[in-house]
């Protein structure tokens, strides 16, 4: 039987591929199978993974025809997975050595739906950790708990798929797949829905996933339209938490980090092509609007003055760009 599925997206990353495929080299176990999903690319990606399908024990290569994005490749390696256990990494990134192995021994341990754990984040040669905002290490937790406060960093905050591990029960409940088709913040709805959802969970204090940043493909790097899948996955965050029993505990939370999402993507406004800038403005003053016009007042009190004026201005000239309509 196979312990543990490791679904690994991959999309025109001929130059960090080889680091990532070594990375599993140095993670394999007879029980182990590593699902490498070509989201169909275009450089000379496809040769390597045909290569790593040959020589990575446990390796399935599956390609995609036509590119459907992070979200939907990840959804094709879960349907593919026949592991007890599920976990991701991106394509660009690396693991340190036997990293998974200490990882599904501490999920075992604890008997938890899933497992959350620290990361190192890459800029060149710069090497930063990054934690999980959750404090209590190693024990047994309840999700719900660790949505609020909703003024502070929590666990839904550090939204990385791949930092973590997750029991096969959670991927027969529906609660592991993705939004089809999202580019960007596909994470977002997925955490909260975990954390709404799921039933246990626990933090690892373990440093093994290297996660790349400032690549030039990557999404976060590039200002086109496909980086206002944010809003989609916001409201999809809104939608699904505004059904749920306590929504009138969690709704603060999930309308203040959207706030704050849009809030930073107007502050880096510049970077998008001009189009792309005003469907942007345009598009947060209509998210805005859907949202609980009450706890948005609330939201943007509580922000700092800039983050906030900044919403407010939006807000302001759309408004006023209707009423001249």
């Amino acid at each position: 039987m196979v312990k543990l599925s490791v679904i690994v997206p991959f999309f025109n990353v001929q130059t960090y591929a080889p680091d990532t495929l070594r990375s599993l080299r140095a993670n394999a176990r007879a029980d182990f199978e590593f699902i490498l999903v070509d989201d169909c690319s275009s450089d000379g990606t496809p040769e390597l993974l045909r290569q790593a399908e040959r020589e990575l024990p446990g390796a399935v290569l599956v390609r995609h025809e036509k590119n459907g994005g992070l979200a939907t490749a990840r959804n094709t390696g879960l349907d593919a997975a026949s592991g007890e256990y599920l976990t991701f990494l991106d394509g660009d990134d690396w693991l340190a050595p036997g990293y998974f192995g200490e990882l599904l021994s501490f999920i075992e341990e604890l008997g938890v739906d899933f497992v959350r754990a620290d990361h190192v984040q890459c800029s060149g040669r710069a090497r930063s950790v990054h934690r999980v905002p959750q404090g209590r290490r190693g024990v047994v937790l309840d999700p719900r708990d660790a949505i609020l406060p909703a003024d502070r960093s929590t666990s839904v905050d550090y939204a990385y798929a791949w930092a973590g591990m997750y029991h096969r029960r959670l991927l027969d409940d529906g609660l592991l797949h993705f939004k089809h088709g999202l580019r960007t913040a596909e994470d977002r709805p997925w955490i909260w829905r975990l954390h709404r959802e799921a039933r246990t969970f626990a933090v690892a204090g373990l440093l093994g996933v290297f996660y790349r940043r400032g690549v030039a493909s990557s999404l976060t790097q590039i200002g086109d339209v496909r980086q206002l899948d944010f809003i989609h996955a916001f409201d999809q965050v809104i939608e699904e938490t505004a059904r749920d029993a306590d929504a009138d505990q969690l709704l603060p939370k999930a309308v203040r980090t959207y706030c704050a999402i849009i809030s930073h993507q107007l502050g880096t406004i510049e970077r998008f092509e001009p189009a792309v800038a005003k469907t942007l403005r345009s598009m947060s003053a209509a998210a805005m609007k859907r949202m609980p016009q009450d706890i948005l007042k609330d939201a943007l009190n509580s922000m700092d003055y800039e983050r906030a004026a900044r919403l407010r201005r939006v807000r302001r000239r759309t408004a006023a760009a209707e009423v001249s309509a």
